[in-house]
């Protein structure tokens, strides 16, 4: 079995912020404020099916409309020319830890520059949501550029993890 590699990165203070911007005025990020769990649902598989996101395949319905519905949720959509460009999830915990819980691309959009974008936007607004810190996780299996993006923007990783791939 492969071994996969976990980092966990957080950022304490919005001031660590390394910004990155789009040039493509094209680009837009906005937040879902509508909460519609098919449009999550269908963000996770245009994202992440090419990433091996497995644990959200198989939900209900009705799974994905409870989880959807949290205050403690936020959506974003990236939009590229009218098509969608990607998006990120944004959790809060009652600790004010708010993780981005997922986040990524298009498949087509893949290597134009909106990602270190992306993550600004994302880490803007998590800070914005009163938080006291921001983490995310991220693995191998993720793109390879995304471990450096999320230190490109100021993320420190702060543990390490090593399992085995499990069958979905």
């Amino acid at each position: 079995m492969p071994e996969i590699v976990t980092t966990y990165l957080q950022m304490s203070a919005l001031t660590e912020l390394v910004p990155a911007r789009s040039t493509d005025p094209d680009f837009t990020v906005r937040e879902a404020v509508e909460r519609q769990w098919r449009l999550n649902r269908s963000l996770y598989l245009l994202v992440g099916e090419r990433w091996a996101w497995i644990e959200k395949q198989r939900w209900s319905d009705q799974q994905w409309e409870r989880y959807v519905v949290s205050d403690q949720l936020r959506t974003c959509v990236a939009s590229w020319r009218g098509s969608t460009a990607g998006y990120y999830e944004l959790r809060r915990d009652d600790a004010q830890a708010v993780e981005i819980a997922y986040f990524g691309l298009a498949p087509d959009v893949i290597g134009r520059g909106f990602g270190g974008a992306l993550l600004t936007d994302a880490l803007r607004r998590a800070w914005a949501w009163d938080a006291r810190r921001v983490w995310v996780h991220t693995c191998t299996l993720d793109h390879p550029a995304a471990l450096r993006n999320y230190e490109a923007r100021g993320m420190k990783a702060y543990e390490r993890k090593t399992h085995h791939t499990v069958s979905p």
